[in-house]
């Protein structure tokens, strides 16, 4: 990213970082599970009419570094290693795909 980039993603990176923990309130624990992407969508649809591109970019980077910093937590907490809490999630999707067809 160049400069310029850097200042106008910072300016709106604290509204965005309020918004995605308010969208995480939201969807943790929500019933049933299927529900959360269509709570995630219109987050993001929120955010795209109102920041353009550069605020999804935004919630992307956010959401990232947070589920980055809890799969670090979960794999101290558990024991087990960061690829070994990554490949449980990737068995999760391989199972929910495979449960489609």
């Amino acid at each position: 990213m160049d400069r310029d980039e850097d200042i106008r993603l910072a300016a709106m990176t604290p509204e965005i970082s309020r918004r995605t923990l308010a969208l995480l309130r939201d969807l943790v624990g929500l019933e049933p599970p299927e529900r959360v992407p269509e709570g995630a969508i219109l987050a993001a649809d929120e955010i795209l009419a109102e920041h353009g591109t550069d605020g999804l970019r935004v919630l992307v980077m956010t959401l990232a570094s947070w589920a980055t910093a809890q799969i670090e937590n979960v794999a101290e907490l558990s024991g087990r290693s960061h690829e070994a809490v990554l490949d449980t999630m990737e068995l999760a999707c391989l199972e929910a795909d495979a449960g489609e067809e």
